[in-house]
């Protein structure tokens, strides 16, 4: 069980960065799928940089710039150009598989030295299980909390929500709606730069494509699944990680190895059909004006 508690605590951490990134830029109203593609240039770009430089923490940092430049395309043509979200945001993704593909084509098959773990602190199990990760996981959680505390403790945090629940209203109260949307838009793009560096350089320090393996894809469900709560969306992601790492422990049980792999899906959408029921859950948590272009205009 330890062995699999401590798998769980490593698999966990791209769906946190990811998925709280994302988080962020929904309550501020901005529906981001191209989470996937984001990721994909954030582990290609991570990898290069730190094959360069052999630093770890310049390859993390070249991620998040690299999602953070992915966003700023889609913050553009969804917040100032007030095209459709969802189809700039998939349309985002294509090009980070396609290009991440490309860009990281003399990478396949390059080692890359893991990133190093903090001392294991050997006490009883549970202290091991969660003692002993590599400082991004520890980053993970604290970006969660920070998040958190941001959303429901700051001014800004209340303006933000304010600007996701009732653009109009902040606009005529005097919240720079469009600022506050590219900050948010732009805060996620570095959070799934860093997920997908974390898999490039921690998880499994090599590059290969589509190495995201539909991870982004999973967070942007964990939102909803969290009905866009920090607290529900660090519970989400370890169960997530849960369900993918047990696919790994089924193959000893003789069971397909087709349907392990289907496993994760199956539980997201099993997860959105069951929060889908709630719905007066659903509707007091959600971002009224998720999806909908901003116009001061009107």
């Amino acid at each position: 069980m330890e062995p699999f508690l401590i798998s769980v605590m490593i698999a966990a951490t791209p769906f946190l960065f990811a998925a709280t990134g994302e988080l962020v830029a929904e309550r501020s109203g901005v529906l981001n799928l191209g989470l996937e593609g984001m990721m994909l240039m954030g582990a290609v770009t991570a990898f290069a940089a730190t094959s360069a430089t052999g630093s770890h923490l310049l390859g993390a940092l070249a991620g998040a710039g690299a999602g953070v430049a992915m966003a700023l395309v889609f913050a553009v043509l969804a917040i100032s150009l007030m095209a459709n979200q969802a189809a700039t945001g998939l349309a985002l993704t294509i090009f980070g598989i396609g290009a991440s593909g490309l860009v990281g084509q003399p990478f396949i098959g390059q080692p890359l030295d893991s990133l190093a773990k903090l001392p294991v602190w050997d006490a009883t199990a549970l202290t091991r299980v969660i003692t002993g990760h590599d400082p991004m996981t520890y980053l993970a959680l604290a970006m969660a909390g920070g998040v958190a505390w941001f959303l429901y403790r700051t001014r800004a945090g209340l303006a933000l929500r304010a600007v996701g629940d009732s653009h109009g209203s902040a606009h005529a109260l005097g919240l720079p709606v469009t600022a506050t949307r590219y900050a948010a838009v732009l805060f996620g793009g570095a959070m799934a730069g860093l997920g997908g560096a974390y898999i490039s350089i921690a998880y499994t320090p090599m590059w290969g494509e589509n190495m995201t393996a539909g991870r982004g894809w999973i967070a942007l469900a964990l939102v909803v699944f969290a009905t866009w709560r920090p607290g529900r969306l660090v519970a989400g992601a370890y169960l997530f990680a849960a369900v993918t790492q047990a696919q790994f422990y089924g193959q000893a049980l003789a069971i397909p190895s087709q349907f392990l792999a289907m496993a994760p899906y199956l539980a997201t959408i099993a997860a959105l059909v069951v929060i889908s029921r709630d719905k007066a859950l659903t509707r007091a948590n959600a971002p009224a004006c998720l999806g909908r272009p901003f116009r001061p205009d009107r």
